[in-house]
């Protein structure tokens, strides 16, 4: 089964800002050869019961989570049920997740430090209005979300080349695992960047499996029929 997955993506169904419907992604995601897709709505998971009753019409291997938007910016959840109360406190959804055996990634971390697409204070620093922005990957090792996070995703398909590249030597020197994600919110994004996994997977309980063996990396080149592993 699936080896390779868009860990960020966005519907219709749970985001308000996304244009791509769920039959949609199907579809996209069988022409580019995808097999695994990670739907990370902003408004929580779907519900199960739909869920499943929507993966099982499909042959590719599909994984319920979330984007919950935190004091420490954007994290991706996995293995969670439902947002809860509390959840835009990244201590409170880290713990959360923890409890339920979930796994959380802090999504395209260095959005904006560098001065790309944000004119507001970017997302990782909002909770540290005092703390200067970083301006080499040494500056921000000790931000409290690494302490926090699972894991870290290098490359974003929202996010300009020079802050992916900041992400991945801010990760190195961490020495955390790294993901990759298209954060596809309409056809033309989707596998623009994805994560590959040594093992094969066919459920979301795999999936997780998979997740916490940190036996992954971060992958270009899918959309060109050219994968390969992202480097920064």
């Amino acid at each position: 089964m699936a080896r390779i997955f868009d860990l960020h993506i966005h519907t219709t169904k749970g985001s308000a800002d996304s244009n791509l419907s769920p039959e949609d992604l199907i579809l996209e995601a069988e022409r580019l050869g995808l097999r695994g897709l990670c739907i990370t709505e902003h408004s929580g998971p779907w519900d199960r019961h739909e869920f499943e009753r929507f993966a099982s019409l499909h042959n590719v291997v599909l994984v319920r989570a979330m984007e919950a938007d935190t004091d420490m910016g954007h994290m991706l959840a996995f293995g969670m049920d439902s947002y809860q109360s509390g959840f835009h406190k990244a201590d409170i959804l880290c713990r959360a997740a923890r409890a339920e055996g979930g796994f959380v990634v802090s999504a395209h971390p260095f959005r904006g430090v560098l001065g790309k697409h944000m004119r507001e204070r970017p997302y990782l620093y909002r909770s540290l209005p005092g703390e200067p922005l970083p301006v080499i990957p040494e500056e921000a090792l000790d931000h409290p979300v690494f302490k926090l996070a699972n894991a870290i995703e290098v490359v974003n398909g929202g996010t300009a080349d020079e802050e992916n590249g900041f992400a991945m030597e801010v990760a190195s020197l961490l020495k955390m695992p790294v993901t990759g994600g298209s954060d596809a919110h309409s056809v033309h994004g989707l596998g623009r960047y994805v994560t590959a996994f040594a093992d094969e997977i066919s459920t979301e309980a795999e999936f997780l499996t998979a997740l916490r063996s940190g036996n992954y990396f971060p992958a270009v080149g899918l959309r060109a029929g050219q994968l390969r592993p992202y480097t920064g």
